[in-house]
């Protein structure tokens, strides 16, 4: 894969759905334009500060399963089933977390449209034929993709990257010269002042906003530049996602104020169809596409590289290693397909605690490849990174389970947590407790 695919990915991961929806319904309502700037900044740089330590990670002669294949060969199998469990849930759950916004992305261009065929309500949320199968088709359309192998699916991802790109900065620009910038001043710069309540509320969720930046670790035997390039693409894919973040939330600003945009269902698009009119809207419907089929498609391509590499570990079922002559891991490509189209039946509301608590997953992650760093460097600066890097990870564990916390995982997710810990350890337990009785008996 060259450069331009590489990018893509890792941009097109970072880069989805939350980036057009929480400006209206979370940014600006609690921190404001310009404290969320500062969030994002702080956060970006706190995840820039780990991906150090991926950096170190990617010297090193792992092989694809990424932060997996690293723990296994420096830490043993214990700690790597640990990482693997919770990574393989969080890139397998935001495949269909991706694949049920494509149809509210449907629904903002014709509204209604797919509210056909009610199926059940499950924690409020109405499931109908039309939704789940608009889900299903575009799973399947990324499925066939990348069947025919990383690089295709790689080359698909540079242009719905590329379009989404365009697309942001044009909207942005029309809402900077269409827009009220006296309204704008009144509502976010006027009396304004640093509040760390309101700053913290952003740093803590960059956990879940970036997750996707360690694609390249997945990648790592279809890279066709240097491990030391594929690894400041992360850093400037984290930079322009951040930058892609701030803008979407500078033109709903320009837009609304607080309590106007916390009121509307979408504010951006709102804002975007007073001020831009339909051109607007439509250029903003197709950076909101692209944003959803790039998350689908990275994280497709992660999840089946990860569970690829568990399976020839025998933590899965080997079957799952097994590739094709053309490399293809056909096995874990449909076995992503199968439970991402299952998922979709459980509805947004389901999917989305099952992502929040995947939050703590990626932190755990992110934890053990710093802290595995910081044993291991040769360096006394790759240590004080990968130290830096443990404490944020840990820093970003307590943010989610602490209830007083700005980003406090709800009862939900945590009810789903606590019921992926327990599946976990009744693994753990057959795979180095029963089996290992098993073979020293034989």
């Amino acid at each position: 894969m060259g450069a331009g695919e590489i990018f893509a990915i890792l941009l097109g991961a970072i880069i989805g759905w939350g980036s057009f929806m929480l400006p209206g319904s979370q940014f600006l309502p609690q921190s404001g334009v310009i404290n969320t700037s500062i969030g994002l900044f702080l956060g970006t740089l706190s995840i820039i500060v780990i991906e150090r330590s991926y950096w170190y990670m990617l010297q090193q002669d792992i092989d694809e399963g990424g932060e997996f294949s690293y723990i296994l060969i420096f830490m043993g199998r214990k700690h790597a089933f640990v990482v693997g469990w919770f990574l393989f849930l969080a890139y397998l759950s935001l495949v269909p977390l991706n694949a049920t916004a494509f149809p509210l992305v449907l629904d903002k261009l014709a509204p209604g449209v797919l509210n056909w065929g009610y199926l059940y309500t499950i924690a409020g949320d109405p499931v109908h034929v039309g939704e789940v199968l608009i889900s299903a088709i575009i799973v399947l359309v990324f499925t066939a993709l990348n069947l025919r192998g990383t690089k295709q699916s790689g080359k698909a991802q540079f242009w719905i990257v590329a379009a989404m790109v365009v697309c942001v900065a044009a909207v942005f620009m029309g809402m900077l010269f269409r827009a009220d910038l006296d309204a704008f001043r009144h509502n976010y710069v006027d009396g304004w002042h640093f509040d760390l309540g309101q700053v913290a509320a952003v740093v803590a969720i960059t956990p879940f906003l970036f997750i996707g930046f360690d694609a390249v670790p997945q990648l790592v035997k279809d890279l066709g530049v240097s491990r030391h390039k594929a690894s400041l693409m992360a850093v400037a894919s984290l930079l322009i996602g951040m930058g892609c973040y701030i803008l979407l939330n500078f033109a709903t600003g320009l837009a609304y104020g607080p309590e106007e945009a916390q009121a509307l269902d979408w504010a951006l698009g709102s804002g975007v169809l007073t001020y831009l009119g339909m051109t607007g809207f439509l250029m903003l419907i197709i950076a909101l596409g692209a944003a959803v089929s790039g998350g689908i498609n990275g994280f497709m391509i992660c999840a089946t590289k990860l569970i690829s590499s568990m399976g020839r570990h025998n933590i899965l079922p080997r079957r799952f290693g097994v590739a094709t002559a053309n490399g293809i891991q056909r096995h874990s490509i449909l076995f992503v397909t199968v439970i991402s189209i299952f998922a979709c039946f459980f509805g947004r509301e389901v999917v989305g605690w099952i992502v929040d608590m995947c939050s703590f997953g990626a932190a755990i992650t992110y934890f053990y490849v710093c802290l595995n760093t910081f044993r291991i460097a040769k360096t006394g600066s790759a240590r004080v990174m990968g130290a830096l890097g443990a404490t944020l990870g840990l820093l970003f564990m307590l943010l989610l389970l602490f209830p007083w916390s700005p980003a406090a995982l709800s009862g939900p997710a945590l009810a789903f947590l606590a019921v992926w810990v327990l599946v976990g350890l009744c693994f753990f337990v057959r795979l180095f407790v029963v089996d290992r009785a098993k073979t020293r008996d034989a």
